[in-house]
Order: structure tokens, then sequence, then C-alpha cells
């Protein structure tokens, strides 16, 4: 597996509207889409700096890992995601190198198809996603 780039980064937020407010403010970022991810329990705002997209993200249950992260380390940089050629192959070519991953099959939101390697491992604490597929916030 190889990493083409860096999809997105996300950074982890107690109040995403005040979060908002500081980056468009801060940083001049315009907002490109707000969505709801239900299966991961989040609420997010997503940006794009050049190919590069920044999502701040809310947990909407306390049971989120967001809200874990939150409560263990505060608001932070939550994971960096990868743009791979094929996640099924990534996952199946890390497992057989023996690399810890939070998946053992792709997960799917939003025309992507998405999987995690495991922290701390080898990715030095960070959280880190491998994903292929077409960000659709229709699909």
């Amino acid at each position: 597996m190889k990493a083409e780039k860096i999809d997105h980064i996300c950074i982890a937020v107690k109040n995403l509207k005040k979060a908002q407010e500081i980056y468009e403010e801060t940083l001049g970022l315009e907002l490109s889409i707000k969505y709801v991810a239900e299966s991961e329990k989040i609420r997010v705002a997503r940006y794009y700096i050049g190919d590069v997209a920044l999502e701040l993200m809310e947990a909407t249950d306390p049971d989120s890992e967001v809200a874990k992260f939150l409560e263990r380390k505060g608001e932070g940089v939550f994971l960096i995601s990868y743009r791979v050629a094929d996640v099924e192959k990534g996952l199946a070519g890390l497992q057989a190198k023996g690399e810890s991953t939070i998946d053992k099959e792709p997960r799917k939101l939003m025309g992507n198809r998405y999987a995690f390697i495991q922290p701390p491992g080898r990715t030095c604490g960070v959280l880190t996603e491998i994903l292929d597929g077409e960000f659709d916030p229709n699909g």
C-alpha cells in the first residue's frame, strides 16, 4: 500500500459553531459543506485548503470516539486521512505485515470506503485513516 496524498485532517472540537467562527475569522476559510455522520456520531464542518480538506468535528453522542478523545485529550488533531488506491488491498497488506488495524473490513460513508490503523502503533500515536472513493455528501 502506498499513500497517494493527504485527503483530510480532522480536528475534534467541543463547540462546532465556535470553532467555525475561529477558523473562518482567523484563517479566512470558507465553509464547503456541513454534515452529520450518524454512523460516526459526529457533526462536521468541512473546508478545503487546496486539495486537502480540513474537518472540524463535534460529537453528537457522549459515546462517540470524538467525545472519548475530547475527554482524554481535549480539543486537537483527531486523525489524518490518506488516500490510497484500494482500501481493501491496503488493509490486507497492513494486516499481512502485522500492523494493528481497528477495522478488518472497510467502512463506507459518503462515497468513500475507509478504515483505521490502530494508534499508537507505528503511526506515532496519530489515528490514521486510509480511504478510497470520491467524497459525495449525498452518498
